[in-house]
């Protein structure tokens, strides 16, 4: 018993001795030095090139580590310096010498000698179970060297056990994954999770948005309970969303890998690390892992007003359906956000009159305090005559793509204030209410200038005053969106005008389905079936449209169809249009209308063979593996052949998001007269009218009237010239993203893209008593740009790429009509003309000196036109069309 209870207590004390002389982390041994050779590379190319052409660099250099101090009382917790030293810079793939921006360079003139020498001074890590507790280093460093520093140090956090953990390095607080095998350590870091400083901001919308996709790998091997080398490498992908082929992509590898252990100095003597450190150096101070927020200076950029003079030819009202001028737009964006108040307003007050409104799009789109302090400066809403740059300004709000609540507070206290043009603020409330949602989505609804805002719309129509302008606040709802806005809507929804309703319908149309309640579908289906008062034909079409888009019941599907037959001809045509539309599309509700469809006293030849002329038609602009879009065309006419209402849809959407692009509406009413034709019912006391809307990437423009009343409509056609009118014209930054973020090795980096659109949407109405004929034009002239830059910013050295697409192109909708007899005979024509499409990639490398490597590649490709073909109804009639119009021109008489 007694050589048993020795045995056990020798037993014991030697797994004692065992567990206190061994680490949970990487352990270095008593005097010796070990030597490592350390590469960090950068590259950057597009997203799916392999990385033996990129841009980049590589920075290499020995590094000495050696053992400071070991607390006497835990083995796991040391001190160990680490130094960098012979650096060397160098091109990261070959390269022949006469390209190579190093040719002829010294590293330290290269890297600046006070640079050099910073990055040279060792480092102090006090290392406590594997991880890096402290980092000590000189205060008075460059923060460029003190990140390549942090870089390396971060290498050294190490976990010697399988698991997940937050972690602390140079990326941030970071959720880091471990796997463990033998003598091999894995770590992946999500660095998306990471707590940092983050600088930027993305597009709106998410079709008009860059996918972001980051990695992060490293991995250890381990000899002698010490490191023999590490291996990391951080990879981030920037894809366009609209275009997944437009990329850009940058990589960071970092190697550690150990050459020699030599005899080295011994261990200093302590009991605490602070005397420890004293000991060291008494400059040391403890500074934080995660890296300093810092960016270099450009030393030879031009001024704001240089670049202005540089571009300006581009901005003229005639060159904005150039390519060029959408370019030069985003490049003045960019320096304007660099730019103070003084700067922006020394152009805008000195500038020619014809170029101010392309400065205002570009001002207001920059988004910065010093550009909206700037433009609210230069502006006075009290004067009239400025009138089409206050219209530019507010429209160029309305297309933020990342509004502050700075911005609508000051569009709401311009609200409240003098405006001397009605217009002008019509469209101010309008945008208001773009901003309003623009904010909610970023989770902004409770911020005090939304409340406000939102409290003056819907407080204005709760109770509206006689000299309101209703209309105009349910355009803003129209954009604003807002759940809480439903009921109101609903109020006016059934008003006994028919503007207020038609303007209360559609905006109920742009809801998302899942807010439309049994309540919503209860008054639509009353509107469609008149159950309480007589409707406006394009309300009850509007109403039709949303029960039929938002996930209609049997019933409700079963009463739409069994309507048709008891409708006017036209606007029985043009359900029937509506209910094949769905059918041949595969729409969400097309499901239950085939199953209504089975029921013949639904589905009949004399429900469904009455004659007329409208129609509605959707089908594909393009499908492909990134986005589709698809155009919606329907025509509504009165019951004596004039047209009632055109709509042009365009959407573009993915798997995940959904965009409406453009929509330009067209309605008259009221003409009847003029052709001594009988109103339909419910409509016989309309004004003469007629006038355009628009919705433009998804936000509601001011309607345009074309004429008011009868006198308007006589004048305006004794002295009609053809001509169309400007719906908007201008320059719009549709994608806008641009991101800062920390590479695990040192340096800093950034993704930058920007889409800019010139564009100038028209459309004009002629009206024919003498040939009986009526003629509606939509015109769309677009010219894109858009440039992508990635960049990594070392303080010696920049590296990027910057990839570009550009695209000119016009969209035309021309719908005539006949009506020299019934059914009256209308053409629809919808063509693309021929589109230039040109896409380039420029990889650089620049010293601060001015030395830059540039490599450049591009094509260059013609899109070709075409009509599209809607439906063969409508092809079948345009021959009549245009063979009555041959015949009828052949002859004097």
């Amino acid at each position: 018993m007694i050589v048993l209870t020795v045995l056990f207590l020798c037993i014991i004390s030697t797994y004692s001795a065992s567990v206190k002389g061994h680490t949970t982390g990487p352990s270095l041994s008593n005097d010796r030095l070990y030597r490592f050779a350390y590469t960090a590379e950068v590259y950057v190319d597009r997203a799916k090139a392999s990385l033996q052409k990129s841009a980049g660099y590589r920075f290499s250099a020995g590094v000495d580590v050696n053992l400071l101090w070991r607390n006497p009382e835990n083995d796991d917790d040391q001190l160990i310096k680490v130094m960098i030293r012979n650096v060397q810079v160098e091109n990261v793939n070959e390269r022949p010498t006469d390209k190579s921006i190093f040719k002829g360079k010294s590293t330290e003139k290269i890297i600046g000698k006070e640079y050099l020498e910073a990055l040279q001074r060792p480092m102090v890590l006090e290392l406590a179970r594997g991880k890096v507790q402290n980092f000590y280093s000189y205060e008075n460093e460059p923060g460029f060297t003190q990140n390549l520093k942090r870089g390396l140090a971060s290498l050294f956090q190490l976990q010697m056990h399988s698991g997940s953990v937050r972690e602390v390095d140079i990326s941030g607080k970071c959720n880091v994954t471990y796997q463990v095998r033998q003598d091999q350590v894995t770590k992946i870091k999500a660095l998306d999770t990471c707590e940092i400083e983050k600088t930027g901001f993305t597009s709106h919308n998410q079709i008009l948005d860059v996918n972001t996709k980051a990695t992060s790998a490293t991995i250890y091997v381990l000899e002698d309970s010490f490191i023999k080398s590490i291996k990391a490498e951080e990879n981030y992908v920037f894809l366009l969303n609209s275009r997944r082929k437009t990329g850009a992509k940058i990589v960071s590898k970092q190697k550690l890998e150990l050459q020699s252990v030599e005899a080295g100095p011994g261990l200093i003597a302590g009991k605490h690390v602070a005397g420890v450190i004293k000991t060291l150096d008494s400059s040391y101070v403890s500074m934080p892992l995660v890296a300093e927020t810092v960016k270099s200076e450009c030393k030879k950029c031009p001024s704001l007003s240089e670049h202005w003079k540089s571009i300006k030819e581009h901005m003229h009202p005639e060159k904005l359906s150039k390519a060029e001028a959408a370019r030069s737009f985003l490049s003045f964006i960019q320096n304007i956000r660099k730019a103070t108040k003084e700067e922006i307003l020394q152009i805008i007050k000195t500038e020619n009159k014809e170029l101010l409104p392309q400065i205002v799009d570009a001002i207001t789109s920059a988004q910065t305090p010093a550009s909206l302090e700037a433009i609210l400066e230069f502006l006075d809403f009290k004067d009239a005559s400025t009138s089409v740059l206050q219209e530019r300004f507010l429209y160029a709000c309305g297309f933020a793509s990342h509004p502050s609540e700075m911005l609508l507070r000051s569009l709401t206290s311009k609200f409240k204030g003098d405006i001397a043009n009605e217009e002008i603020r019509e469209t101010l409330v309008i945008v208001m209410g773009e901003l309003i949602r623009k904010l909610c989505d970023r989770e902004g609804c409770k911020l005090p200038a939304v409340v406000e805002a939102k409290k003056l719309i819907l407080g204005r129509l709760e109770k509206p005053k006689k000299d309101d302008n209703v209309r105009m606040y349910l355009l803003a709802l129209k954009n604003a969106l807002l759940p809480e806005a439903i009921p109101l809507l609903l109020k006016y929804a059934e008003s006994d005008e028919g503007h207020i309703s038609n303007a209360a319908v559609t905006a109920l149309q742009r809801y998302d389905p899942s807010f439309l309640t049994n309540e919503v579908k209860k008054t639509m289906n009353r509107i469609y079936h008149q159950n309480r008062k007589v409707h406006e034909k394009t309300v009850r079409t509007t109403a039709a449209a949303i029960i039929l888009n938002s996930n209609p019941s049997y019933m409700e599907v079963k009463n739409i169809l069994l309507s048709i037959g008891e409708l006017p001809l036209e606007m029985n045509k043009y359900m029937l249009s509506i209910i094949q539309d769905i059918l041949q599309l595969e729409k969400p509700s097309s499901k239950t209308v085939r199953k209504v469809l089975k029921d013949m006293r639904a589905h009949n030849y004399e429900r469904f063979s009455k004659p007329g002329s409208s129609s509605a038609y959707s089908g594909y602009i393009t499908r492909g593996p990134d986005i589709s879009s698809t155009y919606g065309l329907d025509i509504l006419y009165s019951g004596s052949g004039i047209l009632r209402r055109s709509n042009l849809n365009i959407h573009v959407f993915d798997r995940n998001a959904q965009l409406h692009a453009g929509q330009v509406v067209i309605e008259a009413q009221g003409l009847e007269s003029i052709i001594a034709a009988t109103p339909d019912e419910g409509e016989e006391n309309l004004d003469s009218f007629a006038g355009m809307s628009a919705i433009l990437f998804d936000v509601q423009l001011r309607p345009v009237t074309f004429f008011q009343g009868y006198g308007d409509l006589m004048s305006k056609m004794l002295s009609a010239t053809g001509d169309p009118i400007s719906v908007v014209k201008g320059l719009i930054l549709l994608t806008d993203y641009s991101q800062e973020f920390q590479l695990q090795s040192g340096p800093r980096a950034s993704a930058d893209f920007q889409g800019g659109l010139a564009i100038d949407i028209s459309g004009g109405m002629e009206f024919s008593l003498w040939y009986r004929e009526s003629k509606t034009n939509v015109k769309n002239r677009i010219a894109m740009f858009v440039a992508g830059n990635a960049e990594v910013d070392s303080f010696f050295l920049k590296t990027g790429m910057e990839t570009t697409l550009e695209i000119e192109t016009a969209l035309d909708f021309i719908s005539t009509v006949q009506f020299s007899q019934y059914p009256f005979l209308v053409c629809m024509q919808m063509d693309r003309v021929g589109s230039p499409f040109r896409h380039s990639v420029t990889k650089y490398e620049s010293l601060p000196s001015g030395r830059r490597y540039t490599a450049r590649r591009g094509k260059a490709e013609m899109l070709e036109g075409c009509e599209y073909p809607l439906h063969q109804e409508n092809s079948n009639m345009c021959r009549k069309v245009f063979s009555t119009a041959s015949d009828s021109s052949g002859s004097w008489f």
